[in-house]
């Protein structure tokens, strides 16, 4: 994901931001559900709340990247914590397209190109939800420390005590954890972080 391009409320501004963090957004989100239609929803739904929000974006709070991956964490918690007849009344209103059968073989092969954070997602699903939280945004969606404090809305220090409390229970599990990894290149390196 871009680093240093902060989002600009102009057609021109905005489009070059969407271009350069699209698939680090796509990618947060395919790691993160099954469906390919809730992916493609799900990554609209986000750019379009960062084209709202673009004109507000404060360079001195910290980076381009941490911002939108804030503003994708509150679209995925929004998105599951509404009901699932809600979702298609929304979806209804708000005229999203359907998807044609080349769109979901699309989508359908990026979620399973993403399948191997999925399966460590769950292996360390003993951790607590702000351990996994803090772990996610750094191991899996290389944000640094300060960018995940950022999107979290936490101090840099809660941050990383989090995510060596994270780190030090995932190396407890190594063993069984370290068989699967040499199953795919994505798994080998987010355990490469994790060390």
């Amino acid at each position: 994901m871009s680093r240093g391009a902060p989002p600009r409320p102009d057609a021109a501004g905005f489009a070059a931001f969407y271009e350069e963090n699209f698939d680090a957004v796509l990618g947060f989100v395919t790691r993160r559900t099954t469906c390919p239609q809730v992916a493609a929803d799900l990554t609209a739904d986000i750019f379009v709340a960062a084209l709202e929000a673009a004109g507000r974006y404060d360079p001195g709070r910290g980076a381009p990247a941490a911002w939108l991956y804030g503003i994708a964490r509150n679209a995925l918690s929004s998105h599951y914590r509404g009901s699932v007849r809600e979702r298609h009344a929304v979806a209804r209103l708000n005229g999203h397209r359907l998807l044609d059968e080349e769109d979901i073989a699309a989508l359908e092969e990026r979620i399973d190109a993403e399948r191997a954070a999925r399966e460590l997602a769950e292996r360390h699903s003993s951790l607590s939800e702000p351990l996994r939280e803090v772990l996610d945004l750094v191991a899996v969606d290389g944000l640094t420390p300060r960018e995940a404090a950022q999107a979290l809305g936490l101090n840099q220090a809660t941050v990383r005590v989090r995510l060596h409390r994270a780190k030090r229970a995932l190396r407890a599990e190594r063993p069984a954890v370290a068989e699967r990894a040499e199953q795919t290149d994505s798994t080998a390196r987010t355990l490469e972080v994790v060390s």
